[in-house]
Formats: C-alpha cells, sequence, structure tokens
C-alpha cells in the first residue's frame, strides 16, 4: 500500500509541474527554455515586433557575463526575469529582462582542469526554468538547481569525470519532474550517455548508455525499431571491433525534445571514435543514432541510426522538432532531424519510419538516402583510406548544419535554417586510445562550398520538400534562430551582425553590429513595461569560432580539427566577447545595464 500510494503521490507531483510549464510555454511573455517549448519549435506569438517596423528596432541595453570564450547559451525569461548562463567558469544570472538591472550572481566552482579537456572551447547552451528553479550544467560534469528568486544553490550533482575526456556542455529539459542531461567528449573516445535527474533532489532516476550491452542502453522488451539492422542482441557490442565500444564515443550534448502525449524523449547521439572509420568496422551502433525513450524509465522505444559506421563524424546531435504534418494526405505526428549529414529527415515518431530525406545543402559523400532500408548510399569513391588524402567532401566535418538550432513558424509553414557551406580534404591515421586525451585520427583541412560562401541562412517546404529562399553569408552560421507571429525570423553572424529579416521572403529588415560575432541563440520575450524584445549573447568563439578567440596560428589549416582553414579570416573582423545585446522599439524605456 505504501508504494502504490508514495507512487500515486509522485505522478500527481509530476502531473503539476508539467502542469506549470505548460502554462508558462502558452504565455507568449516568456520564453523559460532555450527551444522555448518542448516540440524545439522556437516560434513565439508575440507581434509587436513587425517586418513594417523592424527596421525601427533599437539597442534597449547589454549586459557582460565576463568570460571571453565562445558564447552559444540561450537567455531564458520567467515572469519579468531574465536568467543567462555564460561559457566558464560557468556563471549564472538574474536580470530584470526590461532594464538589465541585475538582481543576483551564482558562480559554481568549475573544476579549472575542464578547460584542458573541452574539445572545442569552453562553451555553454544555456539553462531552463521549472518549478521555481534553474537548472544548467557546467562544464566539469556538474548539473546544479539555482533557486529562481535568490539564486541560492538547491542542489549540485556530479554526473561525468574530467580525467575520462567527459564535460557537459549542453543545455538540459526539464520536464514530467525529471532534468534530462547528456555528456560531451567524443572526440576523447568516452563513453556516452543521457541521464535522467528527480527534479527535487537531484537523485539519477536513470542512465542509458549510447553503446554498449542492450542492458546498458536500455534496450528490452519495448524496443520496436521499424528497420531491420536495428533488430538483433547487444548491437551496441556486437557492431564494433572486440572491445572498442568501450571507447566508442556516442556523446549527448545535443538536443532534447518531449511529447507530453506519449511521454517520450527524442534526441541523437553523437560521433563514433575514433574519427578514423579504419579502425572500427562496422555499423557501430548506437553512435549517431536517433533514440524514443520512455521519459519515466528510460527504456528504448525505437531508433534510428542515420550514419552507420560515421565515416566524417556526422554525428546526429541535432534538434528533433516534434510537429503535425501531412504525409500521404493525412495528418501524423511527425519527428523533423535537420541532419547534420545534409539530408532533412521526417520521420514517424510512434515507429521510426522515415517518411523523407532530403539534401538541403551541397552532399558529395553521400549519393542518397535508402529510406526503405533507413540507410545512406555513400560516394564510395570518398570513404577515407589510411594515410590517403581523400579530397572534395561536402559537407565537411562539422555536417551541413551543427547544433545551432531550427525554428518552425506555423503562420508560414516554413523551417528557418542557419547552417554552414563547407567541404573538406581528410586524411586519417591510426589514433591511440589515452583516457582524456584526443582520440581522432584525420587530418582536416575545411574550405567553402561551392559559390564561395561559407553560410547559409534557408528557409524550407517541409510539406514540398523544398528550398524556399536563402541568404548567403560570408561565414558559416553558427547561431540558432527563432521566428515569430510578426513574421520576423532573427539570426546572427560570426562577423558580428545581429540580424532581423522578413520571415516569408528573407528581406532584410534590421541589423546591428555587435562587440563581437555571434554564435548563441536569439530570444525573444515581453518585459514587464509591456514591449516586446529581442535578446542574444554576442562572443565569438566556440569549434567555428576558436581562430578568433585562442592562440592558434591561422596559416595552420588543419588547426581546430579542421576549422582554421574554414575561417582564416575571422581574426580580422572580430574577437572574443561576452555582452549580452538586447532590442526592442523606440519607447519609454531604455537602459544599458552593467557588468558583473
Amino acid at each position: 500500500m505504501r508504494k502504490t500510494l508514495f507512487g500515486l503521490l509522485l505522478f500527481a507531483s509530476s502531473a503539476a509541474l508539467a502542469q506549470d510549464n505548460a502554462a508558462l510555454m502558452n504565455d507568449d511573455k516568456q520564453w523559460i527554455m532555450p527551444s522555448r517549448d518542448y516540440a524545439q519549435t522556437r516560434y513565439s506569438r508575440l507581434n509587436q515586433i513587425t517586418t513594417a517596423n523592424a527596421g525601427k528596432l533599437q539597442v534597449a541595453w547589454t549586459f557582460s557575463v565576463g568570460s571571453n570564450h565562445g558564447q552559444q547559451a540561450a537567455p531564458i525569461v520567467v515572469n519579468g526575469v531574465m536568467y543567462v548562463v555564460g561559457a566558464y567558469p560557468n556563471e549564472l544570472f538574474a536580470l530584470d529582462a526590461a532594464t538589465g538591472e541585475m538582481k543576483w550572481k551564482y558562480s559554481p566552482h568549475v573544476d579549472p582542469a575542464a578547460q584542458g579537456v573541452a574539445c572545442c572551447d569552453v562553451v555553454n547552451r544555456g539553462e531552463v526554468y521549472s518549478n521555481g528553479r534553474i537548472f544548467y550544467n557546467t562544464l566539469d560534469n556538474h548539473t546544479v538547481a539555482v533557486d529562481a528568486k535568490t539564486g541560492k544553490e538547491v542542489w549540485a550533482v556530479k554526473l561525468g569525470d574530467i580525467s575520462q575526456g567527459q564535460t557537459m556542455t549542453m543545455a538540459p529539459l526539464a520536464a514530467h519532474g525529471k532534468i534530462f542531461v547528456g555528456n560531451s567528449g567524443g572526440e576523447m573516445g568516452i563513453h556516452g550517455w543521457v541521464t535522467a535527474l528527480d527534479e527535487n533532489s537531484g537523485k539519477i532516476a536513470w542512465r542509458a548508455y549510447s553503446v554498449g550491452s542492450d542492458k546498458d542502453v536500455k534496450i528490452g522488451p519495448r524496443f520496436k525499431p521499424f528497420y531491420p539492422d536495428a533488430k538483433g542482441k547487444d548491437l551496441g557490442m556486437k557492431t564494433w571491433p572486440n572491445g572498442r565500444w568501450q571507447s566508442g564515443g556516442g556523446p549527448v550534448w545535443g538536443w532534447i525534445s518531449y511529447d507530453p502525449r506519449t511521454n517520450l524523449i527524442f534526441y541523437g547521439t553523437g560521433n563514433p571514435g575514433p574519427w578514423n572509420s579504419n579502425q572500427r568496422e562496422g555499423d557501430n551502433k548506437w553512435t549517431s543514432t536517433l533514440f524514443a525513450r520512455d521519459a519515466d524509465t528510460g527504456e528504448a522505444v525505437w531508433a534510428d541510426q542515420l550514419n552507420p559506421h560515421d565515416l566524417f563524424d556526422y554525428d546526429e546531435i541535432n534538434e528533433n522538432l516534434l510537429l503535425d504534418l501531412p504525409i500521404n494526405g493525412q495528418l501524423r505526428p511527425v519527428l523533423v532531424h535537420p541532419g547534420r549529414n545534409g539530408f532533412i529527415f521526417v520521420i514517424d515518431r510512434a515507429t521510426g519510419q522515415i517518411y523523407s530525406a532530403d539534401k538541403y545543402d551541397t552532399q558529395t559523400s553521400i549519393l542518397s538516402y535508402d529510406i526503405q532500408k533507413g540507410r545512406p548510399v555513400h560516394n564510395d569513391a570518398l570513404k577515407p583510406l589510411i594515410g590517403k588524402n581523400i579530397t572534395g567532401i561536402c559537407p565537411a566535418a562539422p555536417g551541413a548544419k551543427d547544433w545551432q538550432p531550427t525554428a518552425f513558424s506555423p503562420r508560414t509553414r516554413l523551417l528557418y535554417i542557419p547552417h554552414q557551406h563547407l567541404c573538406m580534404d581528410y586524411k586519417t591515421s591510426e589514433a591511440a586510445y589515452i583516457p582524456g586525451t584526443p582520440y581522432v585520427g584525420a587530418t582536416v583541412n575545411m574550405y567553402a562550398g561551392p559559390g564561395h560562401y561559407r553560410g547559409e541562412f534557408a528557409a524550407w517546404d517541409l510539406t514540398n520538400r523544398r528550398k524556399v529562399w536563402a541568404i548567403h553569408e560570408k561565414f558559416p552560421v553558427w547561431t540558432g534562430t527563432m521566428v515569430t507571429a510578426g513574421n520576423i525570423a532573427v539570426y546572427g553572424t560570426m562577423d558580428r551582425w545581429f540580424k532581423v529579416v522578413d520571415a516569408t521572403n528573407g528581406r532584410l529588415l534590421y541589423q546591428f553590429r555587435a562587440p563581437s560575432g555571434f554564435i548563441g541563440q536569439p530570444i525573444t520575450y515581453q518585459g514587464g513595461d509591456g514591449r516586446q524584445y529581442l535578446a542574444m549573447l554576442s562572443g565569438v568563439g566556440g569549434w567555428a569560432g576558436a581562430l578568433a578567440n585562442s592562440e592558434i596560428d591561422p596559416r595552420v589549416r588543419n588547426g581546430a580539427l579542421g576549422y582554421a582553414g574554414a575561417a582564416n579570416d575571422l581574426p580580422s573582423v572580430t574577437s572574443g566577447g561576452s555582452t549580452l545585446m538586447v532590442f526592442a522599439l523606440p519607447g519609454a524605456s531604455s537602459n544599458t545595464g552593467g557588468s558583473p
């Protein structure tokens, strides 16, 4: 009887939390998580700023988070208060969302040694709100809960080990009374995982590894994959050379979606280790895979390995948008995944069946995608061979789009895709696994794709499966985007431009040159003064912008895992930064916030 009563109380508590989050998500004044909603749409119904008046936007206020590393976090706004976390040392700030006045600052104790383990700058992708608390991850593998009113730490739990190459850079997801997090370190040969924490206590509810035995991966009786190559026992071990799965990667550092109707989470796993595919024969399951899991138990329901035996770091950690789209004349619940491998996937989110896979950028390494088999058809002429320099591979290792998230507008019915447009030369070599050190085995030289531009902001029609319009940019478009009912879409560029465009045709409506390049995520919200605001962190860095804020010789084209060649002119237009930029239409309130 006690267990039954406890279970009922736990269910009731989870339901109350879900209702709290749902109410805030339905309130257009708020932006309580980086994706704005569980479905990852990044769409707001605010319409004070429109295509007609966006040209009048002004800087309302600014704030420095005090760390000149890559700033990738999305601010969030709850009841008139903005919360924003900076790159290492991962300080969290609470600000008045209308004026920028600082209310409090939380400074976690982050192990400095974590800086030497992070593969691609010491970034952080943001925080989430739930039930009066702010949750986020620190670089040294801690998830923390902070009281939203006071800034006092409620709990902190260590989940990984930097000595094994693990870090944490992702934004958590708060849903159904749990906090979902994953680890980074695919270039270090880590053992990737996703973990669910109890929201109240921080205790681990469950953990599912990306590779290993069925028990480790939480594959059991509920697992019903659509494709035959995902059926079999212990494939997370048997599709690897003997023992290689133990350093096989599969990190979970991207985005997690949640469907309240089915109580499932959806996410993708990262690249296998090492990059040198010649050292790991087989499909290397379950890296570069999309998973559907029960949010309460972690049990796998289905999995699609989009890149079996990943050849070029085309891991699939990108966001999964949960939409209802017409499929063969019938409206169906689907998962839309803009893949790093250059294809946009539309997938049945109940079964994992791939309905379509369309190229959205230049693709030479994969000729087509066989949706009947659920596997890519590779270009054999470009497969890596030990010691041979393979040229003309598109897209480059970051994929056609990396972590930077898309947005979907139910008004225009378009998906907005910020992405890079890069190709590469690729030479593999033997890599030795030493815990906590790089485990790559590839020398990479990246460069602009056809047309000699390196980035694109594009609008994609999911129903008619075609690109509607596109804006070409000099540098990779490494920021996320968002779209509103005012038919504006927002993104930033690495050469310091904050841009607002017409969501229907891509026409530039407003731009502002910030102190540093943008690799962050824009949001919109309504302040306590009734005005609609746009906000995004500026501060170049990350993998794409490492050259501009670190001591890397731009003449060494294979520096920064090959990205130095793709952005060797970036230091001539920007350096590192830490400025939160907030914009609004002219009005009574206009302030400049201070630095910490």
